[in-house]
């Protein structure tokens, strides 16, 4: 008997602890799984936009690989984060890891170029390699609609508070984590989820 009532105390603590999404109720995010929207992956996949050389391309183009969006500006503080964008890039890439810049001059109008000019400075600055999308918003009345996903509907909401936040996405496209601008790509915890989902 007593052994019965020690687990029924058990079952009745684990689930106060445990909100029905299957996150923990003590507000630790990290504590429970965070529940991905069903149709998340499939939908943000379908999303297209441009790269900075006028190519049409969806999330669909690099299906298979572990995708890290990061949104870039040329004028920031944050700026010199492409030196080691750029060396996470080929650490990992031939294991399956892309990096993805989408630059947005929502931020104290710190990326003011023309697609031209913003990609001659990756390329002659930092020696970027891995893909620079053509410049979008990523806040505001016209965010674009991959971003309206990221911080609206994913498992991990919130508005972009700077240049260079980054999100990673799993081989299936679901994002499982998400990084402020101030994080360094080559930071033990970046680094540590990137080569966890490869």
């Amino acid at each position: 008997m007593k052994s019965i009532l020690t687990i029924l105390l058990a079952t009745t603590l684990f689930a106060a602890t445990v909100d029905a999404a299957g996150n923990d109720a003590s507000g630790d995010p990290s504590a429970g799984e965070a529940k991905q929207p069903s149709d998340f992956a499939a939908k943000i996949r379908k999303i297209p936009f441009q790269t900075i050389n006028g190519d049409t391309v969806t999330l669909a183009d690099y299906a298979g690989k572990v995708v890290l969006i990061v949104n870039v500006a040329s004028l920031c503080g944050n700026t010199p984060q492409y030196t080691d964008l750029q060396k996470l890039y080929e650490m990992y890439k031939d294991s399956g890891l892309v990096i993805i810049g989408f630059p947005a001059n929502n931020f104290g109008g710190q990326e003011p170029g023309t697609n031209e000019e913003i990609l001659d400075f990756c390329q002659t600055n930092f020696n970027v390699t891995f893909p620079i999308m053509a410049k979008v918003s990523v806040k505001g009345e016209d965010q674009h609609a991959l971003f309206v996903e990221l911080t609206e509907k994913s498992s991990l909401p919130g508005e972009i508070k700077w240049n260079f936040s980054k999100f990673l996405l799993d081989r299936k496209s679901n994002l499982v984590a998400r990084f402020d601008p101030k994080q360094q790509p080559l930071s033990d915890e970046i680094v540590g989820s990137i080569k966890k989902n490869l």
